[in-house]
Order: C-alpha cells, then sequence, then structure tokens
C-alpha cells in the first residue's frame, strides 16, 4: 500500500476521534494523568497509530516519508550547510582512535562505514530566531550560544525537516542558535513494548545466520531458479520466522551472566550475553531459543552490546560535561535512563558486568574506572510521561520540559564560556504560565492535597532561574504535569539502580517473550514477502557486491554491503510533505503566540500631545510633600528599579562547586569569592561586599567550629550611614564617632560568644572586615 499524507491521514483520524470521545466520556483512568490535558492524550494515540500503521510497511517507506521537504516558519531564520570532507575525515580517525585495533575488528573494519551515496553530502541546518539574527548582527556578535541537536528517530528514520519544530522552540527560549543534524507493556508510551518490526523488504530485516549459510551451500540459489526449499520443513520454518526453538537442549542448560568467565556458570550456557561470532539464545520454558534475525535496525546482534551503542555498558561515564536527563516516568525506557544518570554521577558504583569489561585486552576497560571523575548530573524523572515527551510541544506538559532544558542549558552556556549571558524573561507572555482551564486549576488542587504528604521543592524554573546546587554531583527530581518538583527517592528504592551489574547488558525473558509474539504475527502475516525478498536478495548476491578491500566486512544490515555493481546510488530529490506539514505547523503554534505576546510586551505605548494649560488650577509639579516629608527624606533611600525589560542575566553561581579538592558545597561564599580573586577572576560588585563578624567576639581566637559567612550588599550610601547601629533593619538616629564602619555595626542583633571563622576574611579587606580603599591606611 502506498505510505503518503493521504493513507496516514485516513489511518490515523479514526484514533483521533476516538480519543475525542473517550476523554470526556471516560475521565476516570486520565485524571492525575498527563492524558488529562486532551491535547497530550490525542498526540500520545496519534504517534501510537502512526508506528503500528508504519510497522506493516517497508524500513524504505517510512524513510521515505519523514525525509520530506517541510517548509519553516518566516519568523524562523534557517541557513543550510554542508559539512566539509576535511572534518568528515577528522571525525573518523578520532572514532577509530576510540575503537582502537580490537574494536575495529569487531565493527568489521574502519572505511566502509565512511561509505556516502554518490554526490551526497552530510549536510545540517543552523536554525535562529530571525529577529535574534537581525540583533545579533546588528552588534556584531557572532554567536557563542550554540546548541547541537541530534534526534535518533530509532536510528533508522526521521530528519531535520520532521523535528525542526523542536529545535526553533529551543533557539528562542535561550536566544541561540541550532546546529542540527537529525539522524514492560506501558500504556503511557508510544513506543511498542515489543520493539519495532517492519514489513520485510530488502533492507529489513537483513540476512541472518542461516540466509548467509544457506547462499554458502548454494540452497538460496537453487529458490532462486526453482521457487522450492531444497533443506528440512524445520529449516524452512526459521527462515520465515527468524528464530528457532530447541526443544530439547543439552541437559542443564541455563541462562549466562555479565559475572566474569564462561566458566562462571558450572554446565552448558544459553548466550544471553551478546557477543562477537554467536547467536544470541535463551532459555525459555525449559525450550532453548535461538535469535536468528536481527533485533535493532541500528546494530547486529552481536554489536549491541558494544559501549559506543550501549552507553550503559561503557566502563565510565565520568568526565563529561554536565548533564541533563529528562525521562518519562510512563515510557518504557525509564529504568536505563535513571541508571546511566546514576552511573554518570558515580561511575565507580555502576561498573559494567567483568564479561564487558574483560573485553578488552591488556585491562584497558578496568583502568577507566577510576580515571575519571564523576559527571555533574540533573536528572528529571516527569511523572507519567512518555518517551521525548517534547516531541508533544504543544502539550502543557512538553512546556514545561522545554522550561526545564532552558534553564539547564543558560546555566551552562554562562558556566562554560565563564561569562554572564542575557537571556528573555517571557514569564509574562507565556502560555503555560496560565491555566488551561478553570478545571485544569481545580485539577491541580486535588492532585495537591492527594501529594500533601510530600512536600513540592520547586516549580519547574525557566531560562534565567537560578539552577539548584548540585549534591554528590547530582539534581534529583520528579516533577509532575503542573511542573511541581518534588525529591526523587532515594536510589534504595529505584529499580534501575539496583540490579546487579551482572544482569546488565544481559537480554531478559520478558523482552524476548514480546519480541518473539509480535515477529510471530508480522513473520506470518508476510511470510510470502519475507521469501520473496530472500530469493531477490539471493540473485543480487550472485551477480556480486561492491568491496572496499581487505579486512572490510560491513554487517549485513549495512547498506554500503548491498551495493550491487553497476547501481545508481544516487538520493531522490525531496518533495513537500503535506502532512509532517501539518504536524509542523502545530508544534509551532505555541511558539508563534509567544512570539506574538513579545512583540506587544515590548511595544511603546501609543502617544497624544498634551499642552501645560491643561488641567489649569492644580498643585504646583514640584510642590510634593508636606512638612513633616520634607523632614524623612534625611536618611532616605534610594527607589526601587521599575524596568520593563524582559531580560535577566543569568551566571554560574558555582552550583557545582570547586575542583579544588579543599572545597565543596559546604565552603563559604568567602572562601570562594578569594579563590576566585587569586585566579584573577573579577566579581563585578566585590568593592560593596563585606563579611560580617560577631561584634562582642572582634579580635578574639578562632573557633574550631565554621561560622557561616554571609556577603552583605552595602547600599552604596556614605560612611556616615554605614555607622549608624541597626536594630532588625532600622537605624538609630546617632552615629558611633571614632570608629571605623565595620560590618559589626550592621550585624549589632549577631549571637554573641561567637569566634570569626579562619577564613572569614575577604582578600583586601583590613581587619574589621571592610574592603580597603584608596587613602585607607
Amino acid at each position: 500500500m502506498v505510505f503518503n499524507t493521504a493513507t496516514v491521514g485516513s489511518a490515523v483520524t479514526p484514533a483521533v476521534v476516538q480519543t475525542f470521545i473517550s476523554h470526556y466520556i471516560d475521565r476516570k483512568p486520565r485524571a492525575q494523568k498527563p492524558t488529562a490535558h486532551i491535547s497530550y492524550d490525542e498526540g500520545l494515540h496519534l504517534i501510537r497509530k502512526f508506528l503500528l500503521y508504519a510497522s506493516h510497511h517497508t524500513v524504505e517507506d517510512i524513510q521515505r516519508f519523514t525525509s520530506q521537504w517541510v517548509p519553516h516558519p518566516r519568523w524562523v531564520k534557517v541557513d543550510e550547510v554542508k559539512i566539509p570532507q576535511e572534518h568528515l575525515t577528522k571525525a573518523a580517525g578520532a572514532l577509530q582512535d576510540q575503537l582502537g585495533h580490537h574494536g575495529i575488528e569487531r565493527v568489521g573494519g574502519k572505511t566502509w562505514w565512511q561509505w556516502r551515496r554518490p554526490g551526497s553530502e552530510l549536510k545540517a541546518e543552523w536554525i535562529e530566531m530571525r529577529a535574534d539574527y537581525q540583533e545579533r548582527k546588528k552588534n556584531k556578535d557572532d554567536g557563542k550560544r550554540v546548541m547541537l541537536y541530534v534526534h535518533g528517530g530509532a536510528y533508522f528514520f526521521g530528519s531535520v525537516d520532521e523535528h525542526r519544530y523542536q529545535m526553533q522552540r529551543h533557539a528562542r527560549k535561550l536566544k541561540a542558535r541550532v546546529f542540527a543534524r537529525v539522524a514492560g507493556d506501558n500504556q503511557m508510551d508510544y513506543i511498542p513494548p515489543h520493539g519495532f518490526h517492519q514489513r520485510p523488504s530488502l533492507s529489513w530485516p537483513p540476512p541472518n545466520s542461516d540466509d548467509m549459510l544457506a547462499i554458502e551451500e548454494g540452497i538460496v540459489k537453487n529458490l532462486a531458479h526453482q521457487g522450492k526449499s531444497s533443506h528440512p520443513q524445520e529449516r524452512e520454518a526459521d527462515a520465515v520466522q527468524g528464530f528457532h526453538m530447541n526443544k530439547h537442549p543439552e541437559a542443564g542448560t541455563q541462562n549466562d551472566t555479565a559475572a566474569a568467565g564462561p566458566k562462571e556458570i558450572p554446565g552448558p550456557t544459553a548466550n544471553t550475553v551478546s557477543g562477537p561470532n554467536q547467536d544470541l539464545s535463551i532459555m525459555l520454558d525449559g525450550n532453548l531459543i535461538q535469535i536468528k534475525d536481527q533485533i535493532q535496525m541500528y546494530a547486529s546482534n552481536q554489536l549491541i552490546s558494544h559501549p559506543l551503542v550501549s552507553p550503559i555498558l561503557q566502563p565510565s561515564l565520568g568526565g563529561l560535561p554536565p548533564l541533563l536527563i529528562l525521562t518519562g516516568g510512563g515510557e518504557m525506557l525509564r529504568d536505563e535512563q535513571i541508571y546511566i544518570a546514576h552511573k554518570a554521577a558515580n561511575p565507580t558504583k555502576y561498573p559494567p558486568g567483568n564479561a564487558f569489561l574483560d573485553e578488552s585486552p591488556h585491562d584497558h576497560n578496568r583502568s577507566q574506572i577510576n580515571r575519571w571523575k564523576p559527571t555533574d548530573v540533573q536528572l528529571q524523572v516527569w511523572d507519567d510521561l512518555c518517551h521525548v515527551a517534547p516531541t508533544l510541544s504543544f502539550t502543557r506538559p512538553a512546556k514545561y520540559m522545554y522550561r526545564s532544558i532552558a534553564q539547564f542549558g543558560a546555566w551552562a552556556l554562562a558556566r562554560a564560556q565563564k561569562t554572564e549571558i542575557e537571556i528573555l524573561d517571557d514569564d509574562d507572555v507565556s502560555v503555560i504560565s496560565q491555566s488551561d482551564s478553570d478545571v485544569d486549576a481545580a485539577e491541580n488542587g486535588q492532585d495537591s492535597e492527594k501529594k500533601n504528604k510530600e512536600t513540592i521543592a520547586s516549580q519547574v524554573g525557566k531560562a534565567g532561574n537560578n539552577l539548584p546546587a548540585f549534591k554528590h554531583h547530582m539534581i534529583r527530581q520528579r516533577v509532575d504535569r503542573y511542573g511541581n518538583i518534588y525529591h526523587l527517592e532515594p536510589e534504595s528504592e529505584l529499580i534501575g539502580c539496583n540490579l546487579s551489574p551482572d544482569e546488565i547488558g544481559v537480554i531478559k525473558e520478558g523482552p524476548v517473550r514480546k519480541w518473539m509474539t509480535a515477529k510471530k504475527q508480522w513473520d506470518s502475516k508476510y511470510a510470502s514477502a519475507k521469501r520473496r525478498v530472500q530469493r531477490k536478495r539471493a540473485k543480487e548476491i550472485a551477480k556480486g557486491y561492491q568491496t572496499f578491500g581487505d579486512g572490510e566486512v560491513p554487517p549485513p544490515s549495512a547498506l554500503a554491503g548491498r551495493i550491487r555493481t553497476g547501481e545508481d546510488m544516487h538520493e531522490e530529490k525531496k518533495k513537500r510533505s503535506t502532512g509532517l506539514s501539518m504536524w509542523a505547523l502545530w508544534g509551532s503554534k505555541h511558539d508563534k503566540t509567544t512570539l506574538d505576546k513579545e512583540q506587544e510586551a515590548d511595544r511603546e505605548p501609543e502617544t497624544i500631545t498634551a499642552t501645560a494649560g491643561d488641567g489649569a488650577g492644580a498643585r504646583p509639579l514640584n510642590d510634593t510633600k508636606t512638612t513633616q516629608g520634607k523632614r524623612m527624606d534625611d536618611g532616605a533611600l534610594g527607589g526601587k528599579s521599575r524596568s520593563r525589560s524582559h531580560r535577566r542575566i543569568v551566571a554560574d553561581e558555582n552550583q557545582t562547586g570547586n575542583n579544588s579538592d579543599d572545597i565543596d558545597e559546604n565552603t563559604p561564599a568567602a572562601k570562594l569569592l578569594a579563590v576566585r580573586q587569586e585566579h584573577g577572576e573579577s566579581i563585578e560588585g566585590a568593592e560593596h561586599l563585606v563579611a560580617p563578624v560577631s561584634a562582642t567576639t572582634h579580635g578574639s581566637g578562632a573557633s574550631d567550629s565554621p561560622v557561616p559567612v554571609i556577603l552583605i550588599q552595602e547600599s552604596g550610601h556614605d560612611e556616615i550611614d554605614q555607622k549608624r547601629p541597626k536594630l532588625d533593619g532600622a537605624a538609630f538616629p546617632f552615629t558611633l564617632k571614632g570608629h571605623k564602619t565595620s560590618a559589626s555595626m550592621t550585624t549589632i542583633t549577631s549571637q554573641a560568644g561567637v569566634s570569626p571563622a579562619n577564613d572569614m576574611e575577604v582578600s583586601g579587606a583590613t581587619q574589621n572586615g571592610v574592603i580597603s580603599e584608596a587613602g585607607d591606611a
């Protein structure tokens, strides 16, 4: 069947209508869940239905559909660029160095994976708000705020066009440029619990080990000419269904673990740990199941445990830049993401099993565990949300996610560039700052009552808000659909953090059962199609494929390994997709609304002309105060700024602590200030900071116990005002003559008898704690 906008629309429309009706008729199961929002409920079911419909088409069909051209809004500036070959060559060299000799052998060579279609260039896009671009050019700013966006699309479908509506949201939030190159049953997610299955084609599934053996023996060649099978009926069934069931395995066969060595389990074992030159197998109900067909589209069964494919099996994830990991509480991969977040923040606590550590020679993997310091990680688990919820950018929960990403991104930019950055404060114009309806607000109150035993730590921040401090290199949060943040349960209560290393990277009975069930359904329905593909593939192999030289053996799933001699491999020209354009328009609606509100907020008010003669008989302009008011002017403080600015400044506030061993999250601010000044870092406003000390213990010996230090921002008035003692913020009507201004005058209510800490003094301060100025001696 044709796979286009019309057929997709006819397939998903019934699901959209059914969801709309059931949403209002049967609301009880949706209560206190993200699906209580109609937009989220509709979006979730629409994507789920699309993926189900797409699974009954070939990989080529879905790749062709999702790679079509989608126009971008006029208020978004998009520049397409081509990646020069020199950069591709440099990247390939870096990857080869990372793989090493052992890794290059595992992946089948070092050149075949660099192949590209003739005339095909690697392209990317710069995505930016047009208004931000114009402002940047006006200020001659090359642009230091850059986000690199790489979206997987299950690693086999998708494009920049398909996901641009998400990238432009990130660009708007951060006022940045985005550089984009896209490459258990759970009813709250749209990812199939049995994995992705597609209608058979030359691309999928690739020939399995039995197919390759049959080709070598000439059996497939006979099938191509005769259309009949010369091998037993059992192998014929295996060739169609993609796995073999051995009902009489060797006595005592057990499933393997990731423990050290092949002899860790006495007796015969099933190959539940992925490795080179062996099929995956597992014991189920006393039968040995041998998995023949490839499971994942992005890697062969022998490579799914490679650390570059499954980072959870890296020896260490320490030493990385700060990470923000967002996972939906209702998605299939929730526990994996929770595990990987804790692994990055505490590498030595979550090493892979010995089977993976022993794979590389010379104990290379083991030496990596303690090589890198912990990575700073902010982990947010969003109650009941699906996989990659920002895909549903038009929904309220997803909008909160974008806020969180912008908050982290602003901090990361400021920290990396060691400077302050300006961020748009769009709270007054943001759609999610207002409730959808009174019903929505009421439901939030009901949720809060049900969670009254939990303490709401805060609300989801936005770009410009302070990021919380990291504790043990983590910010651990659980977020509900209203953006309320709660403390995440301790590691001991999280399933994902309590698996034995011997169970990580090992195939499990539950997922294999689901995969087999779905595999039987697809292979039974498309058995004849699969056999036709196998015969056609046999004919192609007989004609010959292009090769890449000695030592280059592309896996069967690689397109590079299926290039027929003399075949024209040029890419087809992209066509506009009406369906994806409508989806992108839906996703862009919030951005357009916010931009319109920003322009309205920044617009100068309309003016009319007024003359001095208007309002005759009014009080003179400058005669504003009574006699008592004029007396009160003495010592009055300056007024507060009433700027209408919609910008705020973001700076790193040492949330991760200092790299020095003697500095952590408990280090007094005075010491941090001194360290920064020792490194030559200027502190804006430092000349106005004073460190309070106790008035009654000034000059006494230092206490062994640390005393908290508070830096006070002075008002900027003359020293007379500073000499006036204060009580609860109110100044007495006299000064203390003959005394220099001191922090003690400001802290007369400080606790008596507490000695100042050794590190209380700030560099450049006098003995009494006041910053020295020119002329003081």
